[in-house]
Formats: C-alpha cells, structure tokens, sequence
C-alpha cells in the first residue's frame, strides 16, 4: 500500500503529516509563551517582548511560524501589527495539553 493511500481510521497521509506538523508549534517553549501572553488578547510585538522577556527578533521569528500554522492571526493599524489568537480552539488545545501533564 502507498502512502498517499495510507487510512487510519479516516484520516489521510496528507492530513497525518499536517496534524504532526500542527503539534510540532507546541513543542517550543518560547511559542507557548507567546502563545499564553495572548490569552489576554491582542497585543503588538513590543508588548510581548515586554511581557516574555525576549528580543524582538527572536519574538518575531516564532510570531511568523505560529502564524503560518494558523495558530494567531495579525492585522495592521497603522504602522503597528497586533497579533491575537487565531481562534478559541488554541486555547483548548493548550489548556487540553496541561490538564494532561497535570494527570
């Protein structure tokens, strides 16, 4: 069997790689922070610097990644870019995370 024909349980090859690739953001410290600091709503680079103690670099860097797995979402206001959660599923999807660890 191929692959790309490869079913578990209705679940495609293609659609396998993208959840791998989905739990793949969680698995750095510094994305979960980012992504904890946005709890509270949407917030500009500097205020996440600011909140995580990082450079904005390094911030900026996980921002793009998290966004390319659709896990925040940014829009613009002038000049400054603000960046919230993409949805409430993040949250549950962390909150789900912890509350397995803390078993």
């Amino acid at each position: 069997m191929a692959n790309s024909d490869y079913k578990l349980k209705g679940v495609s090859e293609e659609e396998l790689l993208e959840l791998a690739d989905l739990f793949k953001m969680f698995a750095d410290s510094t994305r979960i922070k980012i992504l904890y600091d946005l709890f509270d709503g949407e917030k500009n680079v500097t205020e996440i610097c600011a909140d995580i103690e990082m450079n904005q670099s390094a911030v900026s860097h996980q921002l793009r990644a998290l966004k390319t797995a659709k896990l925040v979402k940014s829009r613009r206001d002038g000049k400054a870019i603000y960046y919230s959660l993409d949805d409430e599923h993040v949250k549950t999807i962390i909150a789900m995370g912890k509350e397995h660890i803390e078993e």
